[in-house]
């Protein structure tokens, strides 16, 4: 492998609803190792049929040829600047008439003053969170999932939903945890925490970030030939890594009640050991900076293809994520 070969990551962008709408690919100059690996993808054309990959106009006339060629026929779109709108206040943001797309950090705003429906729902959501992290009897899991008939028929309508080769449909909390099982209700509690109701904006990109970056750090855990309870760990680090931005709060005091492993805790307060440093990998990708995030693969001992073929995956599963929940009907 080339030492200065270089990752490519898919940055979300929103659409003018403030939903997933786009990811630009984000390369250097010696990304092309890894840009080669993507164009011959069949996942990757899958995917852009769902969610339009851009390039950026300046970029395209620098990359060879064929492989520009291998991009687009894969679908990829080479965008001018003017149609990407940044914005980074607080505030709900609108785009101008002529841009198509939303690029900054408004997502990662302090939420505005949530409604009581809401707050209600993701503190009764971080309460159950916080019990099957403790491994608490089912019974009291269900008498927390009965406060709220949201997550109630998101878990019903889930494990329904997966078939799980019942015969029959699953009608009791107590049937839906023991065959989801508590590492899948964990993963499904986070998701329903970012999942929120519609009257937070930032919650259908936050959703697709926090989905993309833990779907990532878990893939990556399985390249490096980490067992099933380590990509586990790798997917909770990089959840978990976001639900200060949710709440507002410190993200240490968020989760000391929820009695998470030293191990996990210190990936995501101080990045420490592997996941801490998965998630700084992913951190750097997120903005723009190729050559940190080579640094850290290398020392992963991660490829750059590798790391663009599993932000890829993630990006795909954050799809089928996206419309689950967008069909479960949240309001």
């Amino acid at each position: 492998m080339n030492s200065t070969s270089l990752p490519v990551f898919f940055h979300l962008l929103a659409d003018r609803k403030l939903m997933p709408g786009a990811a630009r690919l984000v390369f250097e100059a010696d990304s092309l190792e890894a840009l080669s690996a993507l164009a011959t993808q069949t996942d990757f054309a899958a995917l852009v049929a769902g969610l339009p990959c851009l390039i950026a106009a300046e970029q395209a006339p620098g990359l060879p040829p064929e492989l520009l060629a291998g991009l687009l026929a894969a679908g990829c779109v080479v965008t001018a600047k003017s149609a990407i709108h940044h914005a980074d206040e607080q505030l709900k943001p609108v785009l101008p008439a002529t841009a198509q797309w939303l690029d900054g950090h408004w997502m990662l705003a302090p939420p505005q003053r949530p409604s009581s429906a809401q707050t209600a729902s993701r503190t009764l959501a971080l309460k159950l969170l916080q019990l099957v992290m403790a491994d608490a009897e089912t019974r009291d899991i269900e008498a927390v999932l009965r406060q709220d008939p949201t997550l109630s028929y998101h878990l019903l309508r889930l494990v329904n939903s997966l078939g799980m080769g019942m015969t029959r449909r699953i009608t009791s909390f107590s049937q839906a945890i023991l065959i989801l099982g508590r590492n899948q209700l964990r993963r499904w509690l986070n998701l329903m925490l970012f999942a929120a109701r519609s009257d937070d904006h930032r919650a259908p990109m936050l959703l697709a970030k926090v989905v993309v970056r833990a779907r990532t750090m878990e893939l990556l855990a399985k390249d490096r030939g980490q067992d099933r309870a380590d990509q586990d760990l790798a997917f909770m680090a990089g959840m978990f890594s976001m639900l200060g931005v949710l709440f507002g709060m410190s993200l240490a005091d968020l989760i000391k009640p929820l009695q998470l492993s030293e191990v996990l805790v210190d990936a995501v307060i101080s990045h420490q050991g592997d996941f801490g440093c998965l998630l700084q990998l992913l951190e750097q990708a997120e903005q723009g900076d190729m050559a940190g995030a080579a640094g850290l693969l290398t020392g992963l001992q991660l490829t750059p293809a590798q790391f663009t073929l599993a932000n890829l995956a993630a990006c795909q599963w954050m799809l089928d994520i996206a419309r689950e929940v967008k069909g479960g009907g949240h309001d």
